[in-house]
């Protein structure tokens, strides 16, 4: 069994800033990307920070400037630094991982429970 828990959600006032971190826990062989996704209400989740297992990485439009995406392997951990956050950030941010559970199985993709985060004064 894999789990995915996010934490550091929470209230800001715009231009400040939050930190997320995702931890994977459980049979876990190898872990390829992870990224952070959000969902505002009324909308489709979308994309927001990926960072593949060579630490390249991959940002929305919306956060380029602003987030930065960065994880541990040693840890499972991904992180998700977010600053000068406008109200338009406003969603719940859900952590995603592809990985294997064994060295002989395939990648699956496997998300968080989501974590709020509110922008708001």
């Amino acid at each position: 069994q894999v789990q995915l828990v996010e934490s550091g959600g929470g209230l800001v006032q715009p231009g400040g800033s939050l930190r997320l971190s995702c931890a994977a826990s459980g049979s876990i062989f190898s872990i390829d990307a992870m990224g952070w996704y959000c969902q505002a209400p009324g909308k489709q989740r979308e994309l927001v920070a990926s960072i593949t297992s060579g630490d390249s990485t991959n940002y929305a439009d919306s956060v380029k400037g602003r987030f930065t995406i960065s994880r541990d392997n040693a840890k499972n951990s991904v992180y998700l630094q977010m600053n000068s956050l406008k109200p338009e950030d406003t969603a719940v941010y859900y952590c995603n991982a592809r990985l294997k559970r064994t060295w002989n199985g395939r990648f699956s993709y496997y998300w968080g429970q989501g974590t709020q985060v509110t922008v708001s004064s």
